[in-house]
């Protein structure tokens, strides 16, 4: 595996540049970006369903319960399909389900805080984090737009890292290929 990665270290950094280059495209456009993700996803949805129902057909003689994957297959199709018909919607439904997620979260560490105030010290730290969590889901309600464009700002800042990373470890491993060449000689 090493020598393999050593050998390639020219893969790295091109994917490294490739992701900090997305990353910087998410920073400046990240309305573009979006919608390009949303898409991608779509694609992805529609093609992982239409396989699933094909391994489940062909396979329907040698199982039972090829009817499971088939199910699973017409759900992922019409989910690819309704993402690519409505790719609007299915960023918003993303943005909702996050503030979901915090608002609920955020109530059960409040309930969490205040069962445990006799147990632990520094509870209103729980609260605190809570009421941090209930605050930026309610947020993403009010405005579930730039929700969207802080999501796609983290993707891209996380890519940028990513990106970064993967540069460094290239040429890391360029040195690491040229140290053992010179070894094996």
């Amino acid at each position: 595996m090493l020598r393999m990665l050593t050998r390639n270290w020219w893969v790295l950094v091109l994917r490294g540049i490739f992701a900090v280059l997305l990353g910087i495209l998410a920073l400046i456009w990240p309305g573009i970006i979006l919608v390009v993700l949303v898409l991608l996803f779509g694609v992805y949805a529609l093609v992982d369903g239409v396989l699933a129902i094909w391994a489940a057909l062909s396979s329907r003689k040698q199982t039972d319960t090829w009817w499971v994957l088939f199910l699973e297959g017409l759900f992922g199709t019409a989910v690819g399909v309704l993402v690519l018909i409505w790719p609007g919607i299915t960023a918003i439904i993303l943005v909702f389900l996050i503030a979901g997620w915090a608002i609920i979260t955020g109530i059960f560490e409040i309930i969490a805080a205040i069962w445990l105030r006799k147990e632990i010290k520094n509870e209103w730290l729980l609260v605190l984090n809570g009421i941090l969590s209930v605050a930026f889901g309610v947020l993403l309600v009010i405005w579930p737009r730039a929700g969207l464009v802080v999501l796609v700002w983290l993707v891209g800042i996380y890519a940028i890292l990513f990106g970064l990373l993967m540069i460094l470890l290239g040429f890391r491993l360029r040195g690491f290929d040229q140290r053992l060449e010179r070894l094996a000689e």
